[in-house]
């Protein structure tokens, strides 16, 4: 079954110098529980397309569908996580976590367990009373994670989550995501700049132009899970990177 499907989908913007056009008739289906990541180069439009599956920005030509029905603006079955966490210094961990409950009415008392459920889930026991700045930026990022996820929406929008992150931290929380994943099984689009991280990651690997974006390969991963950090270095791995860096004809348009 289809959770994402996008059909010819343009973005157009107007500037004070002209029109860009950042994204030229995207097309690709997501299934249920799917894991996928789009990478490519700064500019290309990924943000842009995860904007409109957002319901963010509305599309300029085409269409995206989620379990077939359009995505015209925010919707409650939507999950969102960006590069920074965004969580609100004066509200603690666990009201972070259900500031979504808590905007959109849902009540607050059904879903406290469901909170603390998933704190546990990201190794968040005991954090539920500390505050932001509390946290290290791995702790945080965990608790932009559990907030995506509790009112179980249909489909996680993740941009670039652990870009500012340092490497180890960034190698841990996605041995974390993955996890939470494969628990989970949620419908998954992923951003990131970096094609090791896609090939970890994802079940399948968008690959965009420079602007304007269009897809111009689908990687099929088919390396086993769970992944250890260890199969980077397996002979398997290599040849999912090379594939996709070949793409690129200009060195420096992605991060290695």
């Amino acid at each position: 079954m289809e959770a994402i499907a996008v059909n010819e989908l343009s973005k157009l913007y107007s500037t004070r110098d002209g029109t860009v056009h950042a994204l030229q008739q995207i097309s690709f289906s997501v299934s249920e529980g799917e894991f996928v990541a789009v990478v490519g180069p700064s500019g290309c439009g990924k943000s842009t397309l995860l904007k409109v599956l957002a319901g963010l920005l509305p599309p300029s030509k085409g269409a995206a569908r989620l379990r077939g029905t359009p995505i015209t603006g925010p919707r409650r079955d939507i999950g969102v996580v960006f590069q920074s966490p965004v969580l609100l210094p004066w509200r603690s961990v666990l009201d972070n976590v259900l500031l979504p409950v808590d905007v959109q009415r849902l009540g607050r008392d059904r879903h406290l367990k469901v909170a603390t459920d998933l704190l546990s889930l990201v190794g968040l026991d005991g954090f539920e009373r500390r505050y932001p700045w509390e946290l290290s930026g791995g702790m945080q990022q965990r608790v932009a994670i559990t907030r995506a996820l509790i009112h179980d929406p249909a489909m996680l929008l993740m941009d670039e989550p652990f870009g500012a992150l340092d490497a180890m931290t960034r190698e841990q929380m996605n041995l974390e995501l993955q996890r939470i994943w494969l628990e989970r099984k949620k419908t998954v689009l992923f951003i990131t700049h970096s094609i090791p991280e896609a090939v970890f990651l994802a079940d399948r690997v968008l690959v965009l132009t420079p602007r304007p974006g269009r897809i111009i390969d689908d990687v099929q991963v088919k390396i086993p899970r769970p992944r250890a950090l260890e199969v980077m270095n397996f002979p398997e791995f290599a040849p999912y990177v090379h594939s996709i860096r070949r793409q690129f004809d200009a060195k420096g348009m992605i991060d290695s």
